[in-house]
Formats: C-alpha cells, structure tokens, sequence
C-alpha cells in the first residue's frame, strides 16, 4: 500500500492518524511514545483493578459449604475437635474435604483427635511404627505438585491415625 500522491511518505514525530484521507500504517509507533503513553495508562488502570479485586477478595477466611451449612475453615477445624472420637473426625473430615491445601490443617485436627484415643498407651515400637507409617504418607506425593497431592497426604495421615485409633 503506498500513501495517496502528494503525501509525504516519511512520518513525522508524533504524527499518527489522517492524512489528506489515507491511514498511515501505525507498525513501529512503539518508538514514537503513541502507544507507550497508551500502554503506561491501560496498565495503571489494569493495576488498579487489580489491586480492587485483591482487596476485596484478599479475604482469607472463605467460607465452604460444609455438613449442608456455610464454615470457614477454622470453624470446620473447631467442629472436627469438637467430635466425641476418630470415627465421627474422619467423617466431618470427608464431607468438608476442599481437595487442596486447606486439608492440610483438616488433616491436622484428625490427627489430633485421634491420637488422643491411643498415643497415651502406645509402647515404645509401636510409637516408631506409627512414624514410620505416618512418614511413608509424607513421602508418598513429595516430588508431585499441586495442592490436591497435599491434600492426599492429609488424608493418607489422617487414615493412618484411623488405623490406629482402632
């Protein structure tokens, strides 16, 4: 495509736009500061969207439907200690599962719970067996990433504990 005759084919500096009805082609305006200052005031607005989004949704106590209700997870933690024993922990345990990183700390409370059960008259040996046990489920998902394979550790520790616990 070449400009209309009697257009000047050299651009001038900061020249974008009509000429005598013909559109320059704009590829190269980068250097002329045309779509640098278009570029600097789309990404201070995309900064700023961004920083509201964060904030409002920043919020780290996200609640989860839970046993039909709306929890949080540091009350699904109260509800999982607040159980009579291993069996009804481990239940909670399933139904609030997030299959993420948050079952870590589900996890944690089951296993609290249940140790409670057996852990006072556990014998020396059988106290190594259970780390032992408890150690394979570390090692297990160690070299695989994503948060569901924190969650499988969780859950192989918790069970774990169940075993015991009976």
């Amino acid at each position: 495509m070449s400009p209309p005759e009697g257009c000047n084919v050299k651009r001038k500096a900061g020249h974008f736009g009509l000429t005598s009805g013909w559109v320059e082609p704009r590829a190269g305006a980068w250097h002329q500061g045309g779509y640098e200052e278009a570029f600097a005031m789309l990404s201070r607005s995309g900064l700023a969207a961004v920083a509201a989004v964060l904030l409002v949704a920043g919020n780290p106590a996200r609640a989860m439907v839970c046993m039909e209700k709306s929890m949080t997870l540091d009350e699904v933690v109260d509800t999982i200690a607040a159980q009579k024993g291993c069996e009804s922990a481990i239940k909670v345990f399933q139904d609030c599962q997030l299959t993420a990183s948050g079952d870590v700390q589900l996890g944690a409370a089951v296993e609290k719970k249940c140790e409670a059960d057996f852990m006072p008259g556990l014998n020396m040996a059988r106290k190594q067996a259970y780390q032992r046990e408890m150690r394979v489920c570390d090692r297990k998902y160690r070299n695989k990433s994503g948060t569901m394979y924190l969650s499988f550790t969780a859950f192989c520790r918790a069970e774990v504990a169940r075993r015991y616990s009976r």
